[in-house]
Parts: C-alpha cells; sequence; structure tokens
C-alpha cells in the first residue's frame, strides 16, 4: 500500500487546526476554498493516520491560581538503557513534569515543571524527582517571565 502524501491542503489544515481545534469545517473549507465534505474528509484522514493525535484546550493557568515554571536539568549515573527507559517511565508519571526531553551534552535530560510556588518546586525536587534511582544531580532553570508561547508547529 502506498504512503499518503499530505500536500498543501492538508498542511493548511494542520496549521488552521493548531491554531484553533474548534475551528468548522465551514470555517476551513472557506480558508482553503476546499468543500466541506473535502474537508471532513482530510481532518478524518489526518486523524486516522495520526497526523492530529487530538485534541485540547489550553488553559491560562495564570487566571485560575499563581504559575511557577521551572527547567530542571537531570543528570544520571548510569546510561544503561534499561536505566533510561526506568527513569523516563517514572518521570513521566508525575503530574507536575509537562515536557520531558532526552539530551545530548552534559545533562541527560530536561523537563518543564509547572507548580504554584517555590516551596510546592523544592517539595517536588527533593521528595519526587531527587528520590528516583539513578539521579545523580539536578541543576535548575527558573522562569522569571515568558515572551512567547505556543504549542502550534509552522509546517
Amino acid at each position: 500500500m502506498k504512503a499518503y502524501q499530505l500536500d498543501q491542503t492538508d498542511f493548511a489544515l494542520l496549521n488552521l487546526l493548531q491554531q484553533d481545534g474548534l475551528m468548522t469545517y465551514k470555517e476551513l473549507s472557506g480558508k482553503t476554498r476546499k468543500s466541506m465534505t473535502n474537508v471532513a474528509e482530510r481532518v478524518r484522514n489526518l486523524k486516522e493516520m495520526g497526523y492530529i493525535s487530538s485534541t485540547v484546550a489550553l488553559v491560562d493557568l495564570k487566571k485560575i491560581r499563581t504559575l511557577f515554571v521551572a527547567f530542571p536539568h537531570v543528570q544520571l549515573i548510569s546510561h544503561a538503557e534499561d536505566v533510561l527507559r526506568k527513569f523516563q517511565n517514572e518521570v513521566t508519571q508525575f503530574p507536575e513534569v509537562l515536557e520531558c526531553y532526552h539530551l545530548t551534552g552534559h545533562y541527560d535530560y530536561m523537563l518543564k515543571i509547572a507548580m504554584p510556588d517555590m516551596v510546592s518546586f523544592n517539595a517536588f525536587i527533593r521528595e519526587k524527582l531527587g528520590a528516583l534511582e539513578n539521579v545523580g544531580s539536578v541543576e535548575s532553570f527558573l522562569v522569571l517571565s515568558q515572551t512567547k508561547h505556543s504549542t502550534a508547529y509552522h509546517l
């Protein structure tokens, strides 16, 4: 079976849906100049093929409570495959961890963590992250302000 090749219309739909996942087929149709039937079929195909993995609401947490964001860099004691896999499995279970990246360089992982305040962050580092097996050191970078935030990839 031949692999599906994305075309300009597919990329346009993906870009539009990244900006507003609730955009109607009628709106998408108008912006792409394709029929609503064509747009609906393409969006269904993009979902079925995994190009669209989920549709979510992005909450402005600052309107709900205080927000403290940090980027801890983690160095592990061992780099064996089973150790890396175990760390990834454990750290991704913490709801405070929004993102986890395996890195090259001095540190093995960089996490993005959101907490209500510094006290909560300190407890997280000591009681959860620091308690994981094979964690050697943690150096954290604290966010003072945010200039840009986007979840959309330009396609």
